[in-house]
C-alpha cells in the first residue's frame, strides 16, 4: 500500500516546541495527514513520517529565477492573446503590454508569466511561429528597457521556449508537464532553466468534456510525480523544478476544491508549490461572480488560504489585490506592520 503524507500547516504565532519547519516557508506543522487509496485518512505525529518523506517536507527550497522562496511570490500574469478567458486583446500589442508590464511591477509582481496561446477550456491550438511572434519581441522590449525581474513563458512547446529563453525569460511554464512536446525536455536541460510542471487531464480543445478520477488529490499527485521523475531523467535538478496542480484543467468544481483543500500534500514532492486560481470558473461559480474580470478579491480569497498551507507562489492577473492580501496576511500574523 503507498502511503501519502499531508502536512497539516500551521502558520499560529504560538508555535510549540518541536514543530517541523514546512519547506523552508512561513508555515510549520507537527502533525501530518497519513492518506492510502481505499482507506479512511488517520492523522498522526510528523516524527512517525519515514525520515526521507519527512525530508522532502521539511528541506528548504532552493531560489527559482534567482527568487528565494522563504516568502511568498506573486506571479503576474500577462496574456498576449487575443482569447484568454478574462483578459484576451487587452494586451497584445507592444504599448499595452509594456505598459501592463509596468503596472503590475509597481504593484508588487515578483515574476512576470507571459502567454501567446490561450489554453482555456475550448481554446485552439496556436501555430509555432505566431505563438513566438507574440512572446519573444515583448520579453526583448522588457529588457531594452532595462527591467531584470524574471520572465516566465507559459508555453507547450519546445521552439517557442527556446526563443523566449534566447529573448531573455529564465523560467519554462508548461501546462502539459512536457506531455505535449517531449522536447521541452531538452530546452529545459540545455540551457539550464528552471521549470513549472503542470498537471492537466487532456488538451485544452476537449479537457472539460468528461474529467475523470478515481482519487483526483492521489491522482494528481501521481501524476505530477511522474512527471518529476521524467524531468530528473531528462537532465534537469530537482531543484529547478516547481509543481503546479493545474486548477480547472481537465477539472470539475469537486475536483478543484479536493486539490486546493489539501494543496498542502503536493510538498511532499520535494518541489516549491504553485497555485493558479485568478479569475478561473470555479471562483465564479461559488462566489457568484459572472464577471471574470470582478474576481479578484475573491481570487485573493482562495490565494491566502493557499498561502496559510505554505504554497510558495500564486499566479494572478490581479496584483495590487494580491500584494495587499498578502500585506494584511503576514502583519496580522506577525502581531505587527
Amino acid at each position: 500500500m503507498t502511503l501519502y503524507y499531508r502536512p497539516i500547516a500551521q502558520t499560529d504565532p504560538a508555535r510549540p516546541d518541536g514543530a517541523l519547519t514546512l519547506a523552508g516557508t512561513w508555515a510549520w506543522f507537527t502533525h501530518v495527514e497519513e492518506l492510502a487509496r481505499g482507506r479512511a485518512p488517520r492523522v498522526i505525529p510528523a516524527d512517525a513520517v519515514p525520515s526521507d518523506a519527512l525530508a522532502r517536507l521539511t528541506a528548504p527550497r532552493a531560489p527559482i529565477a534567482g527568487l528565494t522562496l522563504d516568502q511568498p511570490r506573486i506571479m503576474g500574469i500577462l496574456n498576449l492573446t487575443p482569447d484568454s478567458f478574462s483578459d484576451g486583446g487587452r494586451f497584445n500589442n507592444p504599448e499595452a503590454a509594456m505598459a501592463q508590464v509596468t503596472r503590475m511591477l509597481d504593484e508588487g509582481a515578483h515574476i512576470l508569466d507571459l502567454g501567446g496561446e490561450s489554453t482555456r477550456p475550448g481554446a485552439a491550438e496556436v501555430p509555432v511561429d505566431e505563438e513566438i511572434a507574440r512572446t519573444a519581441p515583448v520579453i526583448e522590449a522588457i529588457r531594452a528597457a532595462g527591467i531584470a525581474t524574471p520572465i516566465s513563458i507559459d508555453t507547450r512547446k519546445a521552439a517557442v521556449a527556446r526563443a523566449a529563453l534566447a529573448a531573455g525569460a529564465e523560467l519554462i511554464n508548461d501546462v502539459s508537464a512536457f506531455a505535449f512536446d517531449p522536447a521541452m525536455r531538452d530546452v529545459a536541460a540545455e540551457t539550464g532553466a528552471p521549470v513549472c510542471l503542470m498537471h492537466a487531464q487532456g488538451l485544452p480543445e476537449t479537457m472539460q468534456d468528461n474529467p475523470d478520477y478515481a482519487d483526483v488529490l492521489l491522482d494528481v499527485y501521481d501524476s505530477l510525480e511522474t512527471s518529476v521523475r521524467a524531468a530528473e531523467a531528462a537532465g534537469i535538478p530537482h531543484d529547478r523544478i516547481l509543481v503546479d496542480p493545474g486548477i480547472g484543467f481537465g477539472k470539475r468544481e469537486g475536483h478543484n476544491l479536493a486539490l486546493i483543500g489539501r494543496i498542502s500534500l503536493f510538498h511532499a514532492l520535494g518541489c516549491p508549490v504553485l497555485l493558479g486560481v485568478s479569475r478561473k470558473a470555479t471562483i465564479g461559480r461559488i462566489g457568484n461572480i459572472p464577471d471574470a474580470h470582478a474576481r479578484g478579491a475573491a481570487s485573493a480569497a482562495i490565494g491566502l488560504w493557499a498561502l496559510g498551507q505554505g504554497v510558495q507562489m500564486l499566479r494572478v492577473h490581479d496584483t495590487e489585490v494580491h500584494r495587499q492580501m498578502i500585506a494584511l496576511w503576514r502583519a496580522a500574523e506577525k502581531g505587527q506592520a
